[in-house]
């Protein structure tokens, strides 16, 4: 794609864009018109003449009553149309709206009928820079030149120097952002759009290419911001809605995506763009939804085969993946399947530290029994920048450094084979099925003093984990019995009441006796 080609485009959307803009002005001009009595104005049976028209154009402009104006003047151009003045005068009033593109249209004309006119020709170079199309202004700002030099004869110092620089320097910018444009040099045609915008005052045609640039570099935001400007002058630019849509897309707004794409398709229901957009997003809230449901089920594998079918319509749709590999990461970590959650919290990672993908991290190495590891992740954590969560931070490490230091000790979690945020009935089952297992009565001689030992573990540890308040102790590393140093001791006879208790309905644990 060759600069020129990419300036010819840039030139057929500005014509688009004008064209549905002054067709409303058109329609006004010919409401006005048609309202005015044709082409002659009667007010007691007199002929308002071209110069009255202007007269009252003149007051009522005065007065910022700019329809009126519009108004008097387009009759006094129905009358004399070949008068240069009448279509100046329209211009200022479509100058004072900031309807810049009916604006040109009545100066251009103007200059047509009087081209020796300076006035009129400074007023269009200006313009010209106002709507984007620089190049024409530099070709209006030389003409000026040529004209005071040959009405002076010669070099002679004018009052639009610093104008036509800025025509000229702005030429310049747009012709650089639509080379970098055409090239794919994304960033570089931002930055040369930017500048050129800059002087500007409406040009849609650019700022839409400058969209397109942003989200081609991964601006997001900036096409999102971009887009709302072109859809607030110009809300039928259906390939605004599709670019916003896209953009809001890869955000990960997948709602307000939804809503961009079919605001297109009202405008056009066969538009590629928008219909892609809106299937393509359709899609991944399907697969989203079916996992969700299966989670909130308690159907983790099934959850997990959803986000991974999700994931791999758009693998670089990063915005929708990483907080979606977080959500693995914990279904994997309800498994056990403690590596498998590790392994894809580190995936999370590689694409860019945050706050949520080492807690994940932590708390996958917490499941694991990798107490070591998870400290040294939140001790990380506690160090990242930006950090408005620092109090969380410092919790979880808390945590986890009770979980390390336990971990050397008695660990009543690892006696009865649960997590640390197991829920009191399975604390209760885990407890049940080791006590049966383990009671000093239903095992060989060769294997009673370990079962004592082990049965010993297993009571006290439900003791304490069944209990709230103590439970809430030792998960903040406080003693939980008194005078306690180093573990709690009871003898085995009063382990084997405590199971007796606990088998029929004492400890709530229900039936299953020996």
């Amino acid at each position: 794609m060759t600069a020129s080609f990419v300036r010819r485009l840039a030139v057929a959307s500005l014509l688009y864009l004008a064209s549905s803009k002054d067709g409303g002005g058109a329609a006004m001009a010919d409401d006005g018109h048609g309202r005015g009595g044709g082409t002659h104005q009667q007010t007691g049976g007199q002929q308002k003449t071209p110069g009255k028209l202007r007269s009252l154009g003149e007051v009522a402009l005065s007065e910022r009553r700019y329809e009126e104006a519009a108004r008097y003047y387009q009759q006094a151009i129905d009358l004399e149309p070949d008068v240069a003045a009448n279509h100046y005068k329209l211009f200022k009033v479509r100058n004072r709206q900031r309807k810049l593109g009916e604006a040109l249209r009545d100066l251009t004309r103007a200059l047509e009928l009087d081209d020796a006119n300076v006035e009129y020709r400074k007023h269009k170079a200006r313009l010209l820079v106002s709507l984007g199309q620089c190049d024409m202004a530099v070709q209006d700002y030389a003409a000026l030149q040529a004209q005071a030099a040959q009405s002076s004869g010669g070099s002679v110092a004018v009052d639009w120097d610093e104008a036509q620089r800025e025509a000229l320097q702005c030429s310049r910018e747009v012709d650089a952002a639509q080379r970098a444009y055409a090239d794919g040099n994304w960033k570089a045609a931002v930055q040369y759009f930017t500048a050129a915008l800059g002087h500007m005052e409406q040009a849609s045609d650019l700022l839409f290419m400058k969209s397109q640039a942003e989200y081609n570099a991964g601006d997001y935001y900036g096409t999102v911001s971009d887009t709302g400007k072109i859809l607030k002058a110009h809300s039928n630019h259906i390939e605004a809605y599709q670019l916003r849509g896209e953009a809001y897309f890869r955000l990960g707004e997948h709602d307000t995506a939804v809503t961009h794409f079919r605001e297109g398709l009202k405008l056009d229901p066969e538009h590629k763009g928008c219909k892609a957009g809106h299937k393509a997003v359709k899609a991944l809230q399907k697969k989203e939804k079916r996992a969700n449901d299966a989670l909130g089920g308690g159907n983790h594998e099934e959850a997990i085969g959803h986000w991974d079918a999700a994931i791999r319509l758009d693998p670089t749709h990063t915005a929708f993946i990483r907080p979606t590999l977080l959500n693995i990461a914990k279904s994997y970590s309800a498994l056990g399947k403690h590596k498998e959650a590790i392994d894809t919290t580190n995936k999370h990672l590689e694409m860019g530290e945050t706050l949520d993908g080492l807690f994940a991290l932590g708390d996958a190495h917490t499941a694991a029994e990798n107490f070591q590891d998870a400290v040294n992740t939140f001790r990380k954590a506690m160090e990242f920048e930006p950090n408005d969560r620092q109090k969380e931070c410092q919790q979880r490490l808390q945590k986890a450094e009770i979980a390390l230091k336990q971990s050397k000790e008695k660990n009543y979690y690892k006696i009865l084979g649960v997590p640390r945020t197991a829920p009191s009935k399975d604390i209760k089952k885990a407890y049940r099925d080791l006590a049966l297992r383990w009671h000093p009565d239903k095992v060989d001689q060769e294997e009673k003093e370990e079962a004592e030992k082990k049965f010993q573990d297993i009571s006290e540890a439900y003791e304490v984990l069944s209990d709230k308040e103590m439970r809430e102790k030792y998960d903040r590393g406080e003693p939980v019995f008194e005078n306690q140093g180093g573990g709690h001791s009871h003898n085995p006879h009063g382990h084997q009441q405590f199971f007796r208790q606990f088998q029929h309905g004492g400890g709530g644990g229900g039936g299953g006796g020996g």
